[in-house]
């Protein structure tokens, strides 16, 4: 992302206009998946994205004003995470691997966790890991709240807007309010959450 901040901005600036748009997370202002679920490298990256981004609207208006940026922070959009990636680790999908490249994914130590979860049975073959894997990657897809293309919409409709920061998704719209009106109970999940159910999220600011 940092990167390609460095090569497209130059390009945006002698265009004399533009948007640049970088995709953080719910998890860069909320640094959780729920109890018991660190996310530590997944969170600080977000975050970083976020304040990077948010520092870049006062640079802009400083240095190119005829620039704008927005941050856009998903909740649950349906992708194919799981298989890209596999695919970008230079790992075939699920259903293509051999045993040792799912043996070598998933070690014994992350195989001993996912059996005391319960999501995956006592003795599981390479073959059952390599099925968990698919059913993983079809239920984020086929079971978010959120299509990519209608994340697509809501972004492209946030920039056209004029918005610097675009929340994708009721869930992400939820969070983000518990967050705002409880900030020291953000990681006490019971009190963030209480009574949030029958709020309406939509329109947050």
């Amino acid at each position: 992302m940092y990167y390609c901040a460095r090569t497209f901005l130059p390009l945006l600036v002698a265009s004399g206009d533009g948007v640049l748009v970088n995709t953080s997370s719910v998890n860069g202002f909320w640094a959780s998946l729920g109890p018991h679920t660190p996310n530590s490298a997944y969170s600080t990256a977000k975050f970083a994205v976020k304040g990077f981004t948010e520092a870049l609207i006062e640079d802009l208006r400083a240095n190119a004003p005829e620039v704008r940026v927005a941050v856009v922070m998903p909740g649950h959009v349906g992708t194919d995470i799981v298989v890209n990636s596999l695919r970008a680790r230079g790992l075939p999908a699920p259903e293509q691997m051999s045993d040792a490249q799912v043996e070598e994914l998933i070690p014994r130590a992350a195989q001993a966790a996912l059996i005391g979860a319960g999501l995956l049975a006592e003795g599981a073959s390479a073959d059952d890991m390599g099925q968990m894997l698919m059913r993983a990657n079809a239920n984020f897809r086929d079971s978010a709240p959120v299509s990519a293309a209608e994340a697509a919409t809501i972004i492209l409709d946030g920039v056209r807007s004029g918005a610097w920061r675009i929340l994708v998704g009721e869930d992400a719209k939820m969070i983000d309010a518990a967050v705002r009106a409880k900030p020291e109970a953000a990681y006490d999940y019971a009190e963030l959450f209480s009574g949030l159910a029958a709020e309406p999220a939509a329109g947050t600011p």
